[in-house]
């Protein structure tokens, strides 16, 4: 069973960075495709970022282009987002997910496992 794990929510002042890591675990990571996804309050998911299976394709949505960064690392079974320059639109539950294709895409029905959720907050 594959299990997604993401940390390194927390609350954050305007302008402030937050680097969120997603430990994987009980699947075959590199070959997955990874997103991240975030949820606010009374707003429906709105996908973030996505990063083929080899790193070579990314995607942004336009709103957090040129302030966040996606990466992974197949060694250590982990996807990251460096979130930079932050501001408080960006408050949201920050979710990552797997897709078993790996061909990046930032549509969430594509992807197959999630996890949890972490929390940023971003302060005014």
């Amino acid at each position: 069973q594959v299990q997604l794990v993401e940390s390194g929510g927390g609350l954050v002042q305007a302008g402030g960075s937050l680097r969120l890591s997603c430990a994987t675990s009980g699947g075959t990571f590199s070959s997955y495709a990874m997103g991240w996804f975030r949820q606010a309050p009374g707003k429906e998911r709105e996908s973030v970022a996505a990063i083929s299976y080899g790193g070579s394709v990314i995607y942004y949505a336009d709103s957090v282009k040129g302030r966040f960064t996606i990466s992974r690392d197949n060694a250590k079974n982990a996807v990251y987002l460096q979130m930079n320059s932050l501001k408080p639109e960006d408050t949201a539950v920050y979710y990552c997910a797997a897709a078993n294709w790996g061909i990046a895409t930032m549509e969430a029905y594509n992807y197959d496992y999630w996890g949890q959720g972490t929390q940023v907050t971003v302060s005014s």
